[in-house]
């Protein structure tokens, strides 16, 4: 079914500003995943859109991260495979969930997403806290902390939004002390989990490929562009921006 042209337009712009949003602030898809709804895309086959279309800017990123990578190698095994295991069963769970149901979930996903953007940066300033600490973690903690990644990696399967924040709290409570490192590990496991949930999706037939080049066209561009407009707006004025957007979104999605 071919695209209107106003359709076409507003999907590369809203993907345009989050991939600008993704590289200043995060919350790019408060913004990406509405904008397909709007334009008549089913909310399954949005949210596998969406996520296809912005993993390619995700997925370039982690080679900016390479020399903090291989100083984790003792943990990469652990942590990928679950990103691996929890991004497919996540996905799977999204295709086998009636449109129905996932459609009375989208309010309280947008709500979840909104309440973990809002709090990050108290979470990132405990995870900074957390640096030199001398505290050890138990074997025990440490397989419980691991099955809720497992959990937040189902999580980013399933929707996603919100997805390196909670990496990054539970990598704190781990007792991660290098927040560049910390990012960097965030960063591949967010690549893995989206992709082999793109993968997923790309086999369950369920991406629509002409809004997503668009899409994914867009992201690039306002991924690249996005250093540029970091350099002239104040990061907390951008938040400032998603936050409304997202409140007033969640809010439309609980009333409509």
């Amino acid at each position: 079914m071919p695209i209107e042209p106003t359709h076409m337009f507003l999907l590369f712009i809203a993907a345009m500003v989050a991939g600008i949003l993704n590289a200043v602030a995060g919350g790019g898809s408060f913004i990406s995943f509405p904008a397909l709804l709007f334009t008549g895309v089913p909310a399954i086959p949005a949210n596998a859109t969406n996520t296809a279309a912005l993993w390619p800017g995700a997925a370039a990123s982690v080679g900016a991260y390479r020399e903090e990578l291989q100083r984790q190698r003792g943990q990469l095994k652990l942590f990928s495979g679950l990103s691996l295991l929890g991004g497919l069963l996540g996905a799977l769970l999204l295709l086998r969930m009636r449109e129905s149901v996932f459609v009375q979930l989208i309010p309280y996903l947008m709500l979840l997403a909104t309440v973990v953007f809002i709090a990050s940066p108290a979470i990132t300033r405990f995870t900074r806290q957390r640096q030199g600490s001398t505290g050890q973690v138990s074997p025990l903690r440490r397989l419980g902390l691991m099955l809720v990644y497992l959990l937040v990696a189902i999580y980013g399967g399933f929707f996603g939004a919100g997805l390196g924040i909670l990496t990054l709290a539970v990598l704190a409570l781990l007792g991660g002390e290098n927040i560049h490192e910390m990012n960097a590990l965030k960063t591949l496991q967010a690549a893995l989990i989206n992709g082999i949930a793109v993968f997923t999706f790309i086999f369950a037939g369920i991406i629509q490929w002409p809004q997503m080049i668009i899409m994914t066209t867009g992201a690039i561009i306002g991924g690249y562009s996005g250093a540029a407009v970091a350099r002239r707006m104040p990061t907390r004025v951008v938040r400032g921006i998603v936050i409304v957007i997202s409140v007033v979104l969640t809010t439309y999605f609980f009333v409509r």
